[in-house]
């Protein structure tokens, strides 16, 4: 019975799960982001995290105890030199997990999985993000600021279609006319 084993065992044996996850966090690592399934993105983001917070405290001891999970000494000097620098500020939740479509073979769910702080798209729109204030009154100012653009968007080009709407008249008066 599996009372109280709230893990996905991804019906392998211990010391294969084990050793499949070491090689993805290492890959996840050293690549910054991998495509994999859903469920493995999963069970490798519970694993990973808590290495990813190890690191950021540079110790022998957190590295002894990191090294003793990814088995992998490049890996290891990736993580404790590049990742733990830009992961330094944040609290928590270093990775993104993103879903993708299903697989043609065996139609299982994708996902990538990602390290959020090398992804300089998200990077970049998430500092835009923050300037914003919460206040109710700039806030309602910003929605009605960007409300007239967008109906002087729409009439710009009513306006166009309208004179040659009145060309096409002129015309069909001319013919009539002859």
């Amino acid at each position: 019975m599996r009372h109280g084993k709230k893990f996905n065992h991804l019906g392998r044996t211990t010391s294969h799960r084990k050793s499949m996850l070491a090689n993805m966090a290492s890959s996840l690592i050293e690549h910054k982001r991998i495509t994999t399934t859903l469920a493995k993105a999963k069970a490798l983001r519970m694993y990973v995290e808590p290495l990813l917070t190890k690191a950021k405290n540079d110790t022998t001891h957190s590295r002894r105890t990191v090294f003793a999970y990814l088995q992998n000494k490049e890996v290891l000097t990736t993580l404790f030199r590049e990742v733990a620098e830009k992961i330094a500020g944040r609290p928590g939740g270093y990775t993104r997990i993103v879903k993708l479509g299903n697989r043609l073979g065996d139609n299982a769910e994708m996902a990538i999985i990602e390290l959020v702080d090398f992804n300089l798209t998200y990077n970049t729109e998430a500092k835009v993000e923050k300037k914003s204030t919460r206040r109710r009154g700039s806030g309602s100012k910003a929605k009605t600021a960007e409300t007239p653009v967008a109906e002087a968007k729409v009439e710009a080009p009513v306006t166009e279609e309208a004179p040659a709407a009145e060309e096409n008249t002129d015309t069909k008066e001319e013919k009539s006319a002859e």
